[in-house]
């Protein structure tokens, strides 16, 4: 670990003290945890501690961590199934840190919205929501912001079936829009194997 790394997870360490719930280096990177409950008051003392500095969040992403690893069952890997996770840049420090809180309830993900203290993460809670379902509270305008406004569900859960829930069309009679089940059916397609030594010999398996 080089020495910046190192003064950057000291710094984290006792700056966050009671409020960092993990703390994972792996690649060059940091990832700092938090509870829900302490995520908006660690996402403060990260941009205004002077020895952090994080003042800009660059990225903010929802995660859902269902079915994550080689089997394994996400509580064996993960206090939850969803997570919300931000990239933040210190421009002073020059250095970088990753922010990931679970959401307690699977059924329900809500985590509070870092607006207050970084106002770029506005349209990057939106689209985690829209993806996700992650509903972020205190988000001034949380609706959807890539999928149309009568799309049923959130695309990039594990869950959601790869030809979706409904599909649209215009109507020339109605002159409109409608929506209506997905007609098509699912189907599997088996990909066409060519062995490398039948490709050698002009022969097709």
């Amino acid at each position: 670990m080089s020495a910046k790394l190192e003064q950057l997870q000291a710094s984290l360490t006792a700056a966050l003290d009671g409020k960092l719930a993990n703390l994972i280096v792996d690649r060059g990177q940091i990832t700092v945890e938090v509870s829900a409950a302490d995520y908006l008051a660690a996402a403060g003392i990260l941009r205004d501690h002077a020895l952090l500095d994080f003042s800009q969040l660059i990225d903010l992403c929802g995660v859902d961590y269902s079915g994550w690893g080689d089997g394994a069952t996400i509580e064996t890997s993960y206090p939850g199934r969803f997570a919300a996770t931000s990239q933040l840049l210190s421009i002073h420090h020059n250095w970088r840190v990753r922010l990931r809180v679970f959401c307690q309830n699977d059924g329900l993900p809500i985590v509070d919205s870092l607006i207050p203290v970084w106002n770029s993460a506005n349209w990057y809670e939106r689209e985690a929501f829209d993806l996700y379902g992650i509903i972020f509270d205190g988000h001034p305008d949380l609706r959807r912001i890539l999928t149309d406004y009568g799309f049923v569900g959130h695309p990039f859960r594990k869950d959601f079936p790869i030809a979706g829930n409904v599909e649209m069309r215009y109507d020339s009679e109605q002159k409109r829009v409608i929506y209506q089940p997905v007609t098509i059916e699912p189907r599997e397609i088996v990909p066409r194997v060519i062995r490398e030594e039948a490709y050698a010999s002009g022969t097709k398996s």
